[in-house]
Formats: structure tokens, C-alpha cells, sequence
């Protein structure tokens, strides 16, 4: 029985440490893309390395930002340029500058 919760645990905490891991990647990769897209669409100058680095670091204490990039990223995902400047102005505009 003591073998049985063993394996049960470490399978569990395997579990807690892939699902955490998986979080923080996908977050990087939504202010990845959030960044890059505001360089192609506004701004060619962007700095996209200190906007991912500002996005990573809010959305890791910010639950409010995490949740306003995570909309933000939702809304131009498949959107042209213009597209996401109409629709998502507001889902974006507290992200990116």
C-alpha cells in the first residue's frame, strides 16, 4: 500500500509541475505573439524583447493583465492588421502601448 501512494504522488506532483510548466509556455508564447504583431501592425521600431520581458513579468504577478493578454491574444488571433485594430483596440490597448 505505501508503494501505491508513492507512485501516486510522485505521478501527482509530475502532473502539478507539467500543468504549471505548460502556463508559463503558453504565456510566453501569447506575448510573443502580442508583441510581434504590434511591431508588423503599428510600429516597425517596436522593442518586442523588452515588451515580452514587461508581459511575462506583469502577467506572472497581474491575474487582471494575464487575463486582459490572454483576451487580447484570443482577439487577433486570424485577424489582419486592420481587423485587429478595429476589433481589438480594446482587448489590446492595456498590453501593448
Amino acid at each position: 500500500m505505501s508503494f501505491i501512494k508513492s507512485i501516486g504522488a510522485v505521478v501527482g506532483a509530475a502532473a502539478l509541475v507539467f500543468t504549471l510548466g505548460c502556463g508559463a509556455v503558453e504565456q510566453a508564447i501569447d506575448c510573443n505573439k502580442i508583441c510581434n504583431r504590434y511591431k508588423s501592425c503599428f510600429d516597425g521600431d517596436y522593442n518586442v524583447d523588452q515588451c515580452e520581458t514587461n508581459c511575462r513579468d506583469r502577467s506572472k504577478t497581474d491575474s487582471d493583465y494575464r487575463r486582459k493578454a490572454d483576451t487580447c491574444n484570443a482577439c487577433i488571433t486570424d485577424q489582419s492588421c486592420a481587423g485587429a485594430t478595429f476589433s481589438c483596440a480594446k482587448e489590446c490597448s492595456s498590453v501593448v502601448p
